[in-house]
């Protein structure tokens, strides 16, 4: 599958060139449709045909086996890790060259920060990245988040070159603060000539349906160089791409795509552990009574008997507040959340 050229952009004043459509490992990842490796190598290797170059991947997805497997040099590779440590970045670090297979990863971002203190709290870790830039195993240093505080913050801080931002058309996902403040940091940080990458730009799949003002509005953004999009499908690539480029997707692949809506599904043998309530940045996750179900005492309850009956818990999910990220799944020892 050859499509047309993807436009190719620099990523700021000390980030390198890449295709303006970034290609987000996560959708293929265990965390939501967890697809056969496969299938996931093979839409990897299609985006390659398409003209993709740049592709985005955590720790946390475990999909370091994908980088290594489907993509070779030429492609961009930015990876993120949540370690606030020197030591807990640099074994993160390794772990990214080890399970990747490379020499040096191109961008490497403190995952996920949440305000100015998040980022004074990481200091150490970036302060590793930031050597390891300087020995030449990390091309560019960088953050990612969904707060414009923290946009404004990375903004001012020279060791940051790239920044990773939730931005779409509705302000859906953001912390602490609107959709004006986002555009606001975004113009600043464009300015101060970092490379701004956007992620969420339909919502976690919340917008698919208004998939062409999302994209649209992401367009009219000057300050907004690339943009992370994922997929499951050819056909979500093929019409994801011709919406960036400002075409009118075919009939055929509208189609395909149309109804394109996800959501966090969590199995019925929940059990209540409340791991991943607290992994949910965005409280869209609450623990509510199961009533009516068995309740297997806890350790030092009871005597060993059978199960008591009475109500347990389960997690329920608040769809209006949640992003679709999957990282809660990532929480959940027994595998019960799925993004679908």
């Amino acid at each position: 599958m050859v499509g047309e050229a993807v436009e190719a952009v620099k990523l700021g004043r000390r980030g390198p060139v890449v295709s303006r459509f970034c290609l987000g490992l996560l959708p293929l990842s265990r965390l939501q449709s967890n697809l056969p490796r496969g299938e996931a190598v093979r839409l990897v290797e299609e985006a390659l045909e398409a003209g993709v170059t740049f592709f985005d991947t955590a720790e946390l997805y475990e999909t370091y086996w994908l980088v290594r497997q489907a993509l070779g040099p030429p492609a961009v590779v930015a990876s993120k890790a949540y370690a606030y440590t020197y030591g807990g970045m640099r074994d993160s670090l390794r772990r990214a060259l080890d399970e990747t297979g490379r020499e040096r990863i191109d961008i490497f971002l403190l995952h996920e920060q949440e305000s100015r203190l998040t980022l004074a709290g990481h200091a150490a870790a970036l302060r590793c990245l930031v050597e390891a830039r300087e020995a030449g195993v990390v091309g560019a240093v960088g953050v990612s988040t969904h707060a414009p505080e923290v946009v404004a913050a990375a903004a001012e801080m020279e060791e940051i070159d790239v920044i990773h931002p939730l931005v779409n058309h509705r302000g859906l996902g953001l912390l602490g603060g609107t959709l004006q403040d986002m555009l606001t940091a975004l113009e600043k940080a464009g300015r101060a000539g970092k490379g701004i990458y956007a992620m969420k730009v339909l919502g976690g799949g919340h917008l698919g349906a208004a998939a062409e003002e999302a994209f649209a509005f992401v367009r009219s953004l000057e300050h907004v160089h690339a943009v992370a999009v994922g997929v499951k499908s050819r056909e979500e690539l093929l019409y994801d791409l011709a919406l960036l480029r400002g075409e009118r997707p075919s009939a055929e692949l509208a189609r395909a795509v149309a109804g394109r809506r996800r959501f966090l599904f969590i199995e019925e043998h929940c059990g209540g552990c409340g791991e991943c309530v607290g992994a949910c940045r965005h409280g869209a996750l609450e623990l509510v009574p199961a009533e009516g179900l068995l309740r297997t005492p806890g350790p030092g309850e009871g005597n060993g008997g059978p199960p008591e009956r009475g109500p347990r818990l389960r997690v329920r999910v608040d769809m209006a507040r949640c992003v679709l990220c999957g990282y809660c799944a990532a929480a959940c020892r027994d595998f019960c959340i799925k993004v679908v």
